[in-house]
Order: C-alpha cells, then sequence, then structure tokens
C-alpha cells in the first residue's frame, strides 16, 4: 500500500502548539507530513531558516512519522517532488478562509494531482499566531501555553529578556 504523504508548508515563525496540534491531528489521517519551512517567505522572520528548521526537529524529535524540510519556490512543485498528494493548511478563523482559498485553486490549477486539506484549529489555539507570540514575547509577556518551551527560550533570547 503506497505510503500517504501531506506537506504543512510555512514560515513556522517561531512554530506555536497552534501548529504542533495541527502537525499531531494531520498524521492521524497520514502516513508522513512534512513540516516544510519556506526560505524565502515574503515575511520579515525574527528567526533564521536554520533555526526554525532546528526548533521544530527539536521540538518533533519523538515522532518518526513527522520530517522537516525546507522550500523555496512554488509549494506545489516542492509537494510534487516530495511524492505527496495532499497540502495541509491550518485555518483559524474565517478571514484565513479567502486568502488560503485562491492559494488552493490556484495550486489546483498548476496541478491536479494535489488536494488541499483545511483543518481547523481546536479551540484552545484559534487566537494564536506566531505574530502574537512575537509580539507578546517583545514586550516580556508570558507566553506558557503558546509555545513549547525550548521556543519560549529562544524567543527570551532574542529578545535579551531575563527568564520569566
Amino acid at each position: 500500500m503506497p505510503t500517504k504523504i501531506a506537506v504543512y508548508p510555512g514560515s513556522f515563525d517561531p512554530i506555536t502548539y497552534g501548529h504542533l496540534d495541527i502537525i499531531d491531528r494531520a498524521l492521524r489521517i497520514f502516513d508522513q507530513v512534512i513540516v516544510a519551512v519556506a526560505r524565502n517567505s515574503a515575511k520579515s522572520a525574527l528567526f533564521t531558516t536554520d533555526e526554525r528548521v532546528d526548533m521544530i526537529q527539536r521540538v518533533l524529535a519523538d515522532n518518526v512519522r513527522a520530517r522537516v524540510d525546507t522550500f523555496d519556490g512554488l509549494l506545489i512543485d516542492y509537494v510534487l517532488s516530495q511524492k505527496a498528494t495532499v497540502i495541509i493548511r491550518g485555518l483559524r478563523a474565517i478571514s484565513d478562509f479567502e486568502y488560503e482559498f485562491q492559494i488552493a485553486q490556484m495550486n489546483r490549477s498548476i496541478s491536479q494531482d494535489v488536494e488541499t486539506l483545511f483543518m481547523m484549529t481546536s479551540v484552545p489555539y484559534g487566537y494564536l499566531s506566531s505574530s502574537i507570540v512575537k509580539e507578546v514575547s517583545s514586550l516580556n509577556g508570558p507566553i506558557d501555553g503558546l509555545v513549547p518551551p525550548l521556543v519560549r527560550q529562544a524567543l527570551r533570547d532574542k529578545f535579551a529578556r531575563p527568564d520569566r
């Protein structure tokens, strides 16, 4: 039986418990999930690509079915190169849907061999985004429960804040 592979792309700057929730749930459906970190994202990143990959690899170290990789260029080209058939996208609110729908339609127009699966975020993470985590952390606010401890420490180090 062929392996069912899905790609979960994003900037993951940094990875949050919301992202990890989507990964865990996707692994209930797929044999392997590739967490694909965008190298040349239009977003201005706090962490380098290597730092993001390292954090994600460490957080997912105990899960042999989750793999971390990087990509640049068209996502659909990357997905096809990995022999994946599904792109996973997390949705927090209806406002996410319009943008994600457009991207999914464009990907579908490029390749009929790849589907996009939208997964609604779990209720506790409906408000959570990497941007919010970075903002709260930059102001020395509490981010416990939003990111894994090693990510929390990396944020503290980036913002040169004492342990809180």
